[in-house]
């Protein structure tokens, strides 16, 4: 009877090693998702520093300015 009781123990632990592994799974989806949007943010920053460096944007109120 300790036999079957120990195959049960077995597989209820399984049970919860698997839901705490989809638990993870979906967890580690989410910092996948979080950190695509924080390295298209850093992206967009580099290139605005870039931009900024070597002074690629154009100053809209200055070339008014030199217009008028």
């Amino acid at each position: 009877m300790s036999e079957i009781l120990m195959i049960t123990d077995l597989l209820d632990i399984r049970a919860r090693k698997l839901k705490e592994l989809e638990f993870y799974n979906e967890q580690l989806n989410e910092l996948k998702l979080k950190m695509v949007f924080i390295q298209q943010e850093i992206a967009l920053t580099n290139k605005i520093i870039d931009m900024i460096e070597k002074e690629t944007i154009i100053d809209i109120g200055l070339h008014i300015k030199k217009i008028i």
